[in-house]
């Protein structure tokens, strides 16, 4: 069994749930150590984080990843124990197979193999690890990074391991992240029985067309690299329980998924005109994930895509579809940012699983980005 299958195994039994780390960091820790990496633990509140480094000169190649995964879900709808990495017909099951165990041991593999053979290699190597993806990211990677800019330590390139790929290792890179913007609203109306509508004032009817409006909007028409930004209602509560009260108020959650041809701000005050257009009493809170990031061109890029071709025998398809991930935290400090990581078809789900050799390839094409860039 290969270095990276072995890794990967003893990284799945630690059940490291959102935001534990259970001794992920210190395992991989110190296998880098042993590198010559400085490692410097930043824990914040209930999460662990490790930034090693290993030199002290530029450019600074960066690799971010996380050792958190999600709850396991029902246990008796595994084929195996999710803690219990098994090998069943070349694929490797376990909570965190493939989001993300198996790209790090990918990634501390690559180096081992890359710091043998280049010992005196050009720039720095870092990782940055979180045990706080899958959760809140409060105290993660976005706090490292606020830590790494205080001090002026800037990464010139990352990869982010997420688990990119559709069908095979590395036919997909994601060189970029839609930005996420959630609002929360509250429309305030006047609570009465519904025999007597004169006395009341019902936020549901008034809402409902500033929302039709909101839903028909088209916000722009992305570009040749993003979709159209796209608005989406997830929740909506109003109401008693009771079939003869008018609500007194209504809440609605609704997400913008956005493309670089828009701004947080811009959506922000677009939808605020328009709901005090419609005459509304409303109370809006926002949460903004991540601004959209996008590293359509760079050194990374193409040392990725000669890589990765490299292994395969073909280019990678270029896309940033899919959800957010660590990297929109990374790319704001000038970084170029690509995610790239096995197949994602079992992420977040029950017997989630790798193809045991698509990790031992993964572990190649990392490799061949650190030869392309510092060797």
């Amino acid at each position: 069994m290969s270095d990276v299958i072995e890794l990967a195994k003893e990284l799945i039994r630690r059940p490291s749930v959102t935001p534990l780390d259970e001794g992920c960091q210190t395992l991989m820790g110190e296998r880098l150590a042993a590198l010559g990496f400085t490692l410097e633990p930043m824990i914040f509140e209930d999460t662990t984080n490790l930034w090693a480094r290993r030199g002290d000169s530029g450019p600074l190649f960066c690799f971010a990843g996380h050792t958190d995964v999600v709850p396991a879900g029902p246990l008796d709808k595994w084929r195996t124990p999710p803690f219990e990495p098994t090998i069943n017909d070349g694929m490797l099951y376990g909570r965190g197979a493939a989001d993300m165990k198996g790209s790090l041991a990918a990634m501390v593999v690559a180096v081992e193999r890359f710091v043998a053979q280049h010992p005196d290699h050009q720039g720095s190597i870092a990782f940055l690890i979180t045990s706080d993806e899958e959760g809140p990211f409060i105290n993660g990677t976005v706090r490292v990074i606020d830590t790494l800019e205080a001090r002026a330590e800037k990464i010139t390139w990352c990869i982010v391991g997420e688990p990119s790929s559709t069908s095979e290792v590395g036919d997909v890179v994601k060189n970029g992240r839609r930005g996420s913007l959630t609002g929360d609203l509250v429309i305030r109306g006047v609570q009465g029985h519904v025999a007597y509508p004169h006395l009341a004032d019902n936020p549901i009817h008034r809402a409902a067309p500033a929302l039709a409006e909101l839903a028909a909007i088209e916000w722009d028409q992305g570009n040749d690299f993003f979709p159209p930004t796209s608005f989406q209602i997830a929740n909506i509560n109003g109401g008693t329980g009771a079939s003869n009260v008018i609500p007194g108020e209504l809440a609605v959650q609704f997400n913008f998924r956005f493309s670089t041809e828009s701004t947080s701000e811009a959506l922000k005050e677009r939808v605020k005109a328009l709901l005090t257009r419609h005459g509304l009493d409303y109370e809006l809170n926002w949460t903004l994930s991540g601004e959209p990031f996008l590293t359509d061109t760079g050194q990374l890029l193409d040392a990725a895509v000669e890589a990765i071709a490299a292994v395969n025998g073909a280019k990678p398809q270029l896309l940033t579809t899919g959800g957010t991930s660590d990297g929109r935290f990374i790319a704001p400090t000038g970084a170029e940012v690509i995610e790239l990581g096995p197949v994602n078809a079992t992420i977040h789900k029950v017997n989630e699983c790798v193809k045991a050799s698509d990790l031992d390839l993964l572990a190649d094409m990392y490799q061949g980005v650190l030869e392309r860039l510092l060797a």
